[in-house]
């Protein structure tokens, strides 16, 4: 009978620098416009043009009316695509108005005002305008900007709120990921996001109170995207006897075991030869994974598993 090979291993691994890089999720979409919206003329006789205000508080009267240009002296007529529920239009001069509420609160994307003339029409490029609740005092505010997640990764964000009075302040945030928790003491927006979360979370609205002021972020988005791969350099020493204590002989290959859990090595890679005594594992995503190792003989007879030794990418 042919011993079992045992195993004596001893690992070197090392994280190459330099890996494809995984796949990344989410379209931007949602958030308000950065940038003032400009005109696309269908023709040259045709123009409107204008930059309407992309941020709004409740109570305050929001108003804005296009220009337009035209040379013909035909009469225009305006139209309106996704406009705010709170907002009233007129379809003579264009004009966008209205006054939020608190009910209002968040982002209205993809507005877009066009203009007609004797069968041509011209429009605004799309903007947004992100409703923010209202601010009673100038001795509170609060600011911060968002970064964007990575799978695997913890993620956190804490807005810096400033108060001269003093007084206790309370966050509160509409629109919080699903992966995130939010922390109404401190404002802080953490978690961690896994696979399942690759994409953009939208129209997200953090507040801050002094029990009689209210002051808010502008609406933002979180971009989730996918891990960066690394690769894996893993090397380890042929054993040199048998479970028996002979001398090892026939020394076959060996079989490669790695997973994200030390009880579960799911994945296997079997190398063949004795003296090939290195493999490179690509593409694995951020996190902790574990590795292990056993030799065979030439009857396929395999070893014990080597000791399991975890490694955080």
């Amino acid at each position: 009978m042919v011993s079992t090979v045992k195993s004596f291993f001893a690992f070197i691994l090392v994280i190459s620098l330099g890996a494809s890089l995984g796949g990344c999720g989410g379209n931007s979409s949602g958030s308000a416009d950065s940038t003032a919206a400009s005109s696309t003329s269908a023709n040259a006789s045709l123009a409107i043009s204008g930059s309407p205000a992309q941020s709004i508080a409740v109570g305050v009267a929001y108003n804005f009316k296009p220009v337009v240009n035209a040379v013909t002296g035909s009469a225009i007529s305006f139209s309106i695509a996704n406009k705010p529920a709170w907002t009233s239009f007129d379809a003579t001069t264009g004009t966008l108005s209205g006054i939020p509420t608190a009910a209002n609160v968040g982002v209205y994307s993809k507005i877009q005002i066009s203009a007609s003339e004797g069968g041509v029409t011209t429009a605004l490029a799309p903007f947004s305008i992100s409703v923010t609740p209202a601010i009673n005092g100038s001795s509170l505010s609060i600011s911060g900007s968002a970064p964007a997640a990575t799978v695997g990764s913890f993620y956190n964000f804490v807005p810096t709120a400033v108060d001269a009075s003093g007084a206790t302040l309370t966050f509160a945030i509409s629109n919080a990921p699903s992966w995130a928790t939010f922390n109404p003491k401190t404002g802080a927006l953490s978690g961690t996001p896994t696979a399942s979360n690759v994409g953009t979370d939208a129209n997200i609205l953090i507040s801050v109170s002094d029990g009689a002021h209210t002051a808010a972020l502008t609406a933002f988005s979180i971009s989730v995207t996918a891990a960066v791969a690394e690769s894996v350099t893993l090397s380890w020493t042929p054993p040199s006897t048998n479970s028996n204590g002979t001398p090892v002989s026939e020394l076959a290959g060996y079989r490669i075991y790695y997973g994200t859990s030390a009880a579960a090595l799911s994945t296997v890679i079997t190398v063949n030869g004795a003296d090939d005594t290195t493999e490179v594992i690509k593409n694995l995503t951020s996190g902790t994974w574990y590795f292990a190792v056993t030799s065979f003989n030439s009857d396929k007879i395999e070893s014990a598993l080597s000791a399991v030794l975890p490694l955080t990418i």
